[in-house]
């Protein structure tokens, strides 16, 4: 008798058992069921946030430095006040940047403030307003949905110009046009020459189409006679980011007179910090889980090594007239094998149809995914949690002496 026979006998005999104790094998598969529902319910949603995070810090971009006086990362309070010492990066220093770097596509300075906008008696609260150059578009990654962006003789003569994000044009002008429209910005009056495209929200707080754009002379001459800036730095090939992040540092350093031994007094921010910060919480929060999870796949595979071991005793006779008619250990094993792993198969199966639904009333709070890889997996584990579960009660079943289990009543 070939393996695939073993197999195909081993299969019809175990499932002939499953079927004849139908009440045991539902109770049974209960804490296999709880294991794997909370498995794939843990997985779709560590997958659900890690995909929703890298969406919304995409406007960072992969391949874009940004240089500041803050540390992005920066915890402690120490730290925090250390930073605050520093002396804020000037657009002078900007302009030198641009001259130095070798690596970079584009070099733009920026600043921003909150400031509510304004047209006739419609507002918005809270705009983020930003001052920027024309070099912005290419930095920042963003597309124009409607008219255009500010000219580089409106940005050089730092017109009375804006683009708008869209949360703030359709709050302000509902269902018509905002292009060629002044609005209010403060105390300053600006003309609307173009909408941004749909950018969503970071980390789901803070939105990115609650945006004003102006020219950087402007919002100097309006807002910030002497803002704090942000240095945004393009590299001209992601592959090339670690050389210019260090001709960034070295550029800065000269540019700011530092000594050798002085430490840095700027920071080089980029979006690995944020990923590298998310995957630590995620790591966290999925070791958790798998404790939690692997604690109910245990107590369930305790259930089913235990009724493996009564489903053996029972069928102590049936296993002495197999042994005596010429079956192998090996047949014996792999029939009670089988057979747990048949009985967890079937709870991986109706965990996962439990957790379908139930992903869908998730998605309305949080961000959640039941990806093949997720249901993968839990089939997976159930298969393996069956194997060991039933690996002990089938080496009992396969050692046993034929004699013996043939005088069995």
């Amino acid at each position: 008798m070939n393996i695939f026979t073993e197999f195909k006998e081993g299969m019809s005999i175990s499932w002939g058992a499953i079927r004849a104790n139908k009440m045991r094998s539902i109770l049974t598969t209960l804490g296999i069921v709880i294991g794997i529902l909370t498995v794939t319910l843990m997985g779709t949603a560590i997958e659900g946030l890690n995909s929703a995070f890298l969406s919304s810090i995409s406007f960072i971009g992969a391949d874009v430095l940004y240089v500041h006086r803050y540390n992005w990362m920066a915890h402690s309070h120490e730290e925090w006040m250390k930073m605050q010492k520093r002396w804020p990066i000037t657009l002078a220093q900007g302009a030198m940047l641009e001259k130095s770097l070798t690596l970079a596509r584009a070099v733009t300075p920026s600043a921003d403030a909150q400031l509510p906008i304004k047209f006739n008696n419609r507002r918005s609260d809270s705009v983020r307003i930003v001052g920027t150059t024309e070099g912005f578009l290419v930095t920042s990654g963003i597309g124009i949905s409607q008219g255009r962006f500010m000219s580089p003789t409106e940005i050089e003569g730092g017109r009375p110009v804006c683009v708008l994000g869209t949360d703030v044009s359709s709050n302000l002008f509902q269902h018509g046009s905002a292009l060629g429209n002044k609005v209010r910005i403060g105390n300053s009056s600006f003309e609307v020459v173009g909408v941004l495209e749909k950018q969503g929200s970071f980390l789901g707080q803070m939105s990115l189409d609650n945006q004003a754009i102006i020219p950087l002379k402007q919002f100097i001459a309006s807002f910030q006679s002497n803002p704090d800036f942000t240095i945004q730095v393009k590299v001209k090939q992601l592959e090339q980011l670690d050389d210019a992040r260090e001709e960034l540092r070295v550029a800065m350093r000269k540019i700011r007179r530092l000594a050798p031994n002085d430490p840095d007094d700027f920071a080089i921010n980029q979006q690995d910090q944020f990923v590298e910060m998310f995957h630590k919480v995620a790591g966290t929060i999925a070791a958790v889980g798998l404790f939690i999870t692997g604690l109910s796949l245990f107590v369930g595979g305790i259930g089913i090594m235990n009724i493996m071991f009564v489903s053996v005793a029972e069928r102590t006779r049936e296993i002495g007239i197999r042994k005596a008619i010429g079956a192998k250990r090996r047949t014996i094993m792999m029939q009670f094998l089988i057979e747990a792993a048949t009985i967890c198969l079937l709870g991986g199966l109706i965990g996962l149809a439990l957790a379908w639904p139930i992903t869908f009333i998730i998605q309305k709070f949080l961000p959640a995914t039941l990806s093949m890889t997720v249901m993968g997996i839990a089939i997976a584990v159930s298969l393996v949690t069956g194997v060991l579960s039933g690996f002990f009660p089938a080496w009992r079943a396969a050692c046993m002496n034929p004699v013996d289990a043939l005088r069995n009543e």
